[in-house]
């Protein structure tokens, strides 16, 4: 055989092995492996927003008590921080100035009226004009409005406890002079019980509702929470915090005092959240302004992007709405190996 023949045999021969080489190796290359991740299951549930706020202890009526009329206070028989009961007298003013008064008055209004005897004698006989008549009339009604507010004076020139209670305030002495209306006293009525006031921002206040249920847990009181219900939600905003006070009615406890601190927790229906649900933050990535991305694993644990809107950020969790919904499984580890289309084996899943 010519020497070019044998060459060319020869490179035949040498690319057909090297043909089948290329085969076995293909045929030995294993399919890609799914990479393992961690899941988190949207559910109704996670739905569900906490509120936790810190508030006071206070009595359901803490009333200011104050004297109608200016004077010189006689008598304080109550400290703060004293228990009184319904009727007590706490506090009297000198009932010297308003004694005065209702004699004064009283003596006018009996000259007045003997004056009106007089002229209404007169004038069913014919002696005077009815105008005249008129006019002792009216000076008679007067002077008994003076014997009445001369008489309303006096008998509030002392203080009687409206309720039983605790004195939470006490702003004057004996011997002081004190303007009329201004509070001698502020006492807790102990027949109305306890509420628990806390400040709520307008964005979570205005999902709540009067009769939700809360608890709260006052360490001074003891270690367990109390369990309570909203009573009562301000319709303005304080002026200067723009947040709403929200109240809740307390069992009436012996360990409870006007002033404890505390906090409120309210848990929030999925309704009231606006659809929004929660997701654990490890399971965004890709974050932006009020935006994200997530990994959702479909039926054949092929991994797509869905992009949702962030609505609040907590410690643990982050509330987003839109691009997901309950019973999805959006992964929480591994996101830096995925692409879309990514072949996923669950390792664990959480609800």
């Amino acid at each position: 055989m010519p020497v070019s023949s044998k060459f060319l045999t020869g490179l035949l021969v040498l690319v057909s092995l090297a043909g089948c080489s290329d085969s076995a190796s293909e045929s030995t290359v294993a399919p890609k492996a799914a990479l393992p991740v961690e899941i988190f299951i949207v559910g109704n549930k996670s739905a569900e927003r906490e509120i936790n706020a810190v508030g006071t202890v206070r009595y359901r009526r803490e009333t200011p008590l104050g004297f109608t009329t200016a004077g010189k206070v006689a008598i304080v028989r109550f400290e703060e921080g004293d228990v009184v009961k319904r009727g007590a007298l706490l506090a009297a003013l000198d009932t010297t100035n308003v004694g005065a008064d209702m004699s004064v008055a009283t003596a006018e209004r009996d000259r007045v009226r003997a004056e009106f005897d007089r002229v209404r004698a007169l004038y069913a006989d014919g002696w005077i004009t009815k105008a005249r008549f008129e006019a002792a009339e009216a000076m008679l009604k007067s002077a008994e409005a003076r014997v009445r507010q001369a008489g309303f004076a006096s008998s509030t020139a002392q203080l009687y406890a409206p309720s039983s209670g605790v004195v939470l305030m006490r702003n004057v002495q004996a011997g002081q002079v004190i303007a009329a209306g201004t509070p001698a006293l502020m006492l807790g009525e102990a027949d109305d019980g306890f509420i628990f006031r806390v400040p709520i921002v307008d964005r979570d206040a205005s999902k709540l509702r009067v009769g939700m249920a809360a608890d709260i847990s006052i360490e001074s009181a003891g270690e367990a929470p109390l369990t309570a219900t909203i009573s009562e939600i301000d319709g303005r905003a304080n002026a200067g915090t723009g947040a709403f006070s929200v109240q809740f009615r307390l069992p009436n406890l012996p360990t409870l005092r006007s002033g404890q601190i505390g906090t409120a927790t309210i848990m929030l229906p999925a309704s009231e959240t606006g659809g929004q649900l929660q997701i654990p933050a490890s399971a965004l990535f890709g974050v932006r302004t009020g935006e994200g991305l997530v990994y959702v694993v479909d039926a054949k644990n092929r991994v797509e992007i869905r992009n949702v809107l962030i609505q609040r950020v907590t410690d643990d969790f982050v509330n987003v709405s839109g691009g997901i919904s309950p019973g999805d499984k959006i992964v929480t580890s591994g996101l830096e190996k995925l692409r879309t289309g990514s072949a996923v084996r669950i390792v664990k899943g959480l609800r």
